[in-house]
């Protein structure tokens, strides 16, 4: 009988307790015997690692966040982090270590994969930004999140003619950004990928004082956090066109919440999959979504790149914003 657990590290996202779910039933259903990790990477480094059966992941395919908790832990970057983690799973006679989460814990579960412990990697992000896939589990519930917020914030804007400034998640790459931008109408994005020198603010600000004279009676512009001060870009703005700008951060309500129908069903999916792969004796794969298929490729081909944002779509939003 194999043994294999599963580790939920890193930021959290809705969708992660649905995969869990999935990944807990398929198994056992296929005779596997499942241990889970609580507390991320810190947890197995610890050896807080309990048994998993059906009835353990109950009701939780609705709720948010991880049953499994997690933790940032820099202690796995280590040397002597990564030979604990090891040396954990080797005492609870782990075959597979399923990891659900984003490009960091993928990145760590290769390392796992070097000692000689079989890995299978489940994207699970809001920020998207995992490598070989179209879509990671919970991306789509914080587009959601984002634009039911915006929708909101626009209500004021209107009302007091104001342009606003909200910044969402995405440190080093812009794709919630880019697609709460479109999904919100927002006139201009933000992303980190993308620089914006000054000539290029006096450019938005001419935009704005055009809308303005259009009669345009709000502005939304999504910023991405890794562009840098939202306040500052506000009070460049106020001072340039005399429109009043006010910043609004969602912050973590972006990475909480119901996950949406999309964000289970891609868990279901990508957790199955990933039991057929060790029931197949597959190893060291990252289950993925390419062209509306699920399949697996090699966690190095996901480690060793980085996924780039599509430009075509801030250039969309800007031909919208007339």
């Amino acid at each position: 009988m194999k043994r294999i657990a599963i580790v939920t590290p890193g930021g959290d996202a809705p969708g992660m307790n649905a995969c869990t779910r999935a990944v807990v039933r398929r198994a056992v259903a296929s005779g596997l015997e499942v241990c889970g990790i609580v507390g991320g990477y810190q947890g197995l480094i610890d050896g807080n690692i309990i048994s998993m059966g059906p009835r353990s992941v109950s009701g939780i395919i609705h709720h948010g966040g991880t049953v499994l908790k997690s933790s940032r832990c820099s202690e796995i970057k280590t040397p002597q982090g990564m030979a604990k983690a090891v040396d954990a799973l080797e005492t609870y006679m782990i075959d597979y270590l399923v990891v659900i989460g984003g490009d960091g814990s993928i990145r760590a579960a290769e390392k796992i994969s070097k000692s000689g412990i079989y890995v299978i990697g489940v994207p699970a992000s809001i920020d998207n930004d995992v490598f070989g896939t179209d879509e990671t589990i919970g991306f789509d519930t914080a587009i959601d999140t984002a634009v039911d917020a915006i929708d909101k914030i626009r209500d004021t804007a209107t009302s007091f003619d104001r342009v606003f400034i909200v910044e969402v998640m995405g440190r080093e790459h812009g794709f919630l950004a880019l697609e709460i931008g479109l999904a919100s109408g927002a006139e201009f994005v933000f992303v980190p990928e993308v620089k914006y020198p000054p000539k290029k603010i006096r450019g938005i600000c001419d935009e704005l004082k055009k809308d303005q004279k259009k009669q345009k009676t709000s502005v939304i512009i999504v910023f991405a956090e890794g562009c840098g001060d939202a306040n500052a870009l506000a009070s460049r703005i106020q001072k340039a066109t005399g429109i009043s700008a006010r910043v609004s951060n969602l912050g973590y309500i972006q990475r909480g919440g119901n996950p949406s129908a999309r964000s289970r069903n891609l868990a279901g999916k990508f957790g199955s999959y990933a039991v057929d792969l060790i029931l197949k004796s597959d190893k060291n794969k990252v289950v993925v979504l390419q062209g509306g298929r699920i399949k697996a490729i090699p966690i190095h081909h996901v480690t060793s790149r980085e996924k780039k944002i599509d430009r075509t779509t801030l250039q969309l939003i800007e031909k919208l914003a007339v």
